[in-house]
């Protein structure tokens, strides 16, 4: 019976899983304005599970502040304000110091060549739209801090790199990519020579800059149905073709 129900719990963790990473993209992407309105049942219906699962996936999110719960149980898209994000980034900056300072000299063989492989997916991406370059960004600094191991860095790191992506996709004016992806190798390479005080240095100008480009004026708003928009997004969780990175590691 412990078995069948260890077999239960993970299945629901899943189901989870699968709905977090699509509802992240969507939101971060754009897809998902802010304000728009997440019903446990339309989800539910959308990738074919219990308003109970939905419920837990859209706890998850709130936690990594993108989406907002309110009263009566309704969620809605996360609007971060401009002091909030700013807030977010400073302390963003010295959570990814602390992981770069961990890391220096340390890496694998095995960990420089993940590295370098999400940067060439960066590098592919260029060519399209400025939301999927930040969240492909975004989910680098994931990458480094789940190589440290540290269950504390590896939730803070995630929970307030995703607060800041999406300030990101909603204020940040049109940047060059290519930009951030040049910085990023900068940092592999400081990391693969083992110089601490250099890459966090990078990694402190690095965020800096990025943190500068954001604006204040938002993007104007569509209007398109809910299950519409997640459509492609619930798909690609069933093919298992969405982004997966390592699990994060909740502390209670």
């Amino acid at each position: 019976m412990a078995s069948r129900s260890a077999s239960s719990t993970a299945a629901t963790s899943d189901k989870v899983g699968v709905i977090c990473r699509a509802l992240r993209r969507a939101i971060i992407e754009q897809a998902l304005e802010p304000g728009v309105k997440l019903p446990e049942d339309s989800l539910g219906e959308r990738f074919g599970v219990s308003r109970t699962i939905a419920r837990h996936a859209l706890g998850q999110l709130a936690a990594e502040g993108l989406v907002e719960l309110r009263r009566n149980r309704i969620a809605v898209v996360a609007t971060p304000s401009w002091q909030e994000a700013r807030d977010a980034f400073d302390i963003r900056i010295e959570l990814e110091r602390l992981v770069v300072r961990q890391l220096a000299g340390k890496l694998t063989k095995g960990q420089v060549a993940e590295l370098n492989a999400h940067v060439d997916a960066e590098d592919r991406a260029r060519d399209g739209t400025d939301a999927v370059s930040i969240r492909l960004a975004t989910e680098f600094h994931i990458l480094l801090a789940n190589m440290t191991s540290s269950p504390i860095l590896v939730r803070y790191v995630s929970e307030v790199a995703y607060r800041c992506c999406l300030t990101l996709s909603l204020y940040s004016r049109p940047h060059s990519s290519e930009c951030a992806i040049n910085e990023h190798r900068a940092i592999i390479a400081a990391l693969v020579k083992g110089d601490e005080a250099k890459v966090m240095g990078l990694m402190h100008s690095h965020l800096d800059s990025v943190a500068n480009r954001a604006l204040v004026a938002p993007a104007p708003r569509r209007g398109r149905d809910l299950l519409e928009i997640l459509a492609p997004y619930a798909e690609e969780g069933e093919r298992g073709r969405v982004v997966k990175l390592p699990k994060v590691i909740r502390t209670r």
